[in-house]
């Protein structure tokens, strides 16, 4: 029945719940059934002689109605003391046992190709030249399974039913083709259906929001092989590696990979994930009724609308939005765009006292006071919400935050830099501690700071016993550390929570970590137009550079050439900020007032990097010896990122 395709997949699960619900023994019955066909399937899927889609296919439409099965069983997991993990110990655990058989399959492949790709750096040996072997081509061929892993186990061994055949070596000889591809495109994606498969029972086997140290231990084991297949089709990740998504642990062992990826393409994985599976999703802007549609007072349109919103079904938001302003007859996505323009005005409205400017006049950042407001963390809740929304239906939002705000969105720490932003003077003061030898200097620190407590000016510690731990010149940098998190996390972190609970009804905490903060900026708030002329009349020149020197012409014409979206990323990478303020380059803010941008002359070394002061909007440009060498390494810099760095 699971491999008939002309049954849906939900109307099998409905059976086969109602068929295990009738005992125990017809529960187990049902279980180690579907075990041992999904374990066929899969050795039939790492065979070179099948069809890669329909059994790929066909394994994963098998193993989510045996995990369906296995959830909704008499005692569904609560804990992790009977899990399969724990090594097969109980009737229950016992169904998972058939599956041992294509997880050591697997296993066997991934050590193959671990070891094969360490050969690689060492040798010229190319793995291809085993499916050769195995194929009959060589002198020492076997008669193993082409996609069978060498070794005293055949195919024939690992069969779980009678009806079972060897794959025909002809057609796997049409897929391993006979050019010697490289055999990790010819098995990438096969096995990562298997590791799929393997995550799903993994999974189905522990309480919701726990991951399986058994898969985490594989993942660990297979770490290079597995970013091997990530840094090949880093899409891979969406079709299989779900566990990556679902498991910010894992997730990070990968994340300069996808990084790694254009800006455009990871926000094109974004949306088609965060819409798959939503009905309709080429019409999500429609609504699905008329009880559907917001109606919201245009005259309190920040109380109103955070009202309904809170009472809407987040589902039915995600799917469309409908806006009508009562008393109004307009609607249609004029009305929605409308609505979020004045919205994101109000959020930073300084009656609600939920924001604060920035010292650079531009952005905004929480209001550790905003308590002063008796539903302000409500207003928080519902300001993420609010983004949320516009970034699931791809609305822009006229505003902007300060890089400190958009890390704690993506979960990224803050650093001592980002105090730049609400205290200039202070970041100063912080930069010059950990730049010279406070040694000898009589400060006096310790690990606790006065600061404003619900209006009264208090002794803080910055960690426990603080009051009584003085910073030395081997502490300063956990200090400094530790005083930026008091003052840009700590002291509003009840408001960045609230915020984050809104947020994330909308936008999982997994998808949004594909961007850094500055591309969450331009996600939200979109690409602004940049006027090159006016950038070049309202820029200085320091250390060694003049206008009419041959660099700075070079880089004015790469700047001319390169890519909006490239000339967002150059001024967000130089100032911290993809705006242009109102007037234009001439009104740019830097950490002490009005600061032009300005390049620096650097002496060139091959491979050096373009770097950055923000705090003064300082492009540090290497004095490169052609046009062509500086283009390729400025946008290294950009699209990699070099802060921080100075060679790639």
């Amino acid at each position: 029945m699971t491999q008939n395709e002309d049954l849906r997949e939900n109307m099998l699960r409905q059976v086969l719940q109602h068929l295990s619900q009738q005992s125990e023994s017809q529960y187990l019955k049902i279980l180690t059934g579907l075990a041992e066909v999904a374990t066929t399937n899969g050795h039939k899927l790492l065979s070179l002689s099948s069809n890669y889609d329909a059994q790929m296919k066909s394994l994963l439409r098998i193993v989510r109605i045996f995990c369906h099965v296995f959830r909704i069983g008499p005692s569904s997991p609560s804990s992790g003391i009977d899990m399969g993990y724990n090594g097969n110990k109980t009737p229950r655990s016992q169904v998972f046992k058939p599956l041992e058989l294509l997880w050591h399959s697997l296993d066997e492949w991934l050590v193959l190709i671990a070891t094969e790709l360490m050969k690689n750096k060492e040798d010229s040996t190319d793995i291809t030249s085993i499916l050769l072997k195995q194929k009959g081509q060589g002198p020492e061929a076997t008669s193993v399974s082409p996609f069978e892993p060498p070794g005293p186990r055949s195919y024939e061994s690992l069969s779980t039913g009678p009806g079972e055949s060897k794959p025909d070596v002809l057609a796997g000889e049409q897929e391993a083709s006979a050019d010697c591809q490289d055999v990790i495109s010819v098995t990438a994606n096969r096995l990562s259906a298997v590791i799929q498969a393997f995550y799903m029972c993994c999974s189905c086997q522990m309480p919701p929001g726990m991951t399986s140290p058994r898969f985490i231990e594989f993942v660990c084991k297979h770490d290079e092989v597995l970013k091997c297949f990530v840094n090949r089709n880093p899409k891979i990740i969406f079709d299989h590696f779900h566990f990556l998504l679902e498991c910010p642990e894992l997730m990070s062992r990968f994340m300069h990979i996808i990084k790694a990826q254009p800006f455009k393409d990871r926000c094109e994985w974004f949306y088609e994930h965060l819409h798959s599976g939503q009905p309709d999703s080429d019409m999500v802007h429609r609504p699905v009724n008329e009880n559907d549609i917001l109606l919201v007072h245009r005259d309190s349109i920040f109380r109103s609308s955070c009202e309904i919103v809170s009472k809407a079904n987040c589902a039915k938001l995600k799917q469309g939005i409908a806006v009508r302003f009562h008393g109004e007859e307009g609607m249609g996505q004029g009305v929605v765009r409308e609505w979020f323009d004045i919205l994101s005005n109000e959020i930073v409205n300084p009656d609600y006292a939920l924001f604060t400017q920035s010292a650079d006049g531009t952005t905004f950042q929480p209001n550790s006071n905003s308590y002063v407001n008796p539903d302000h963390l409500n207003y928080f809740r519902f300001a993420g919400q609010i983004l949320g929304l516009a970034l699931n239906h791809r609305q822009l939002v006229n505003i902007y935050f300060t890089r400190s705000f958009y890390k704690h969105i993506l979960g990224i720490p803050v650093n001592y830099q980002d105090v730049a932003s609400i205290d200039p003077e202070y970041a100063k003061n912080l930069q010059w501690i950990l730049d010279n030898d406070i040694s000898d200097l009589g400060l006096e620190l310790t690990f606790s700071v006065e600061t404003d407590v619900f209006g009264a000016m208090e002794e803080v510690p910055l960690k426990p016993g603080g009051g009584s731990i003085l910073v030395t010149q081997n502490n300063k940098a956990e200090y400094v550390q530790l005083v930026t998190e008091l003052r840009m996390t700590r002291a509003i972190q009840p408001q960045i929570n609230a915020f984050l609970q809104g947020f994330h009804m909308f936008i999982p905490p997994s998808l949004i970590q594909l961007f850094d903060e500055y591309e969450l900026e331009l996600l939200l708030s979109g690409m602004p137009e940049i006027d090159v002329n006016d950038w070049i009349k309202n820029t200085e020149y320091t250390s060694g550079y003049e206008r009419e020197d041959p660099v700075i012409q070079w880089f004015w014409e790469v700047v001319e050439d390169i890519t909006q979206e490239e000339r967002v990323l150059l001024l967000q990478f130089v100032t911290g900020s993809s705006r242009v303020p109102h007037g234009g380059f001439a009104n740019i803010m830097g950490g002490s007032g009005l600061q032009n941008f300005t390049i620096a002359a650097v002496p060139y070394t091959p491979n050096l990097l373009p770097t950055s002061s923000t705090c003064i909007n300082m492009l540090k440009l290497p004095e490169y010896p052609s046009k062509e060498i500086l283009k390729d390494r400025l946008l290294v810099a950009l699209h990699c990122g070099s802060y921080g760095y100075t060679m790639a």
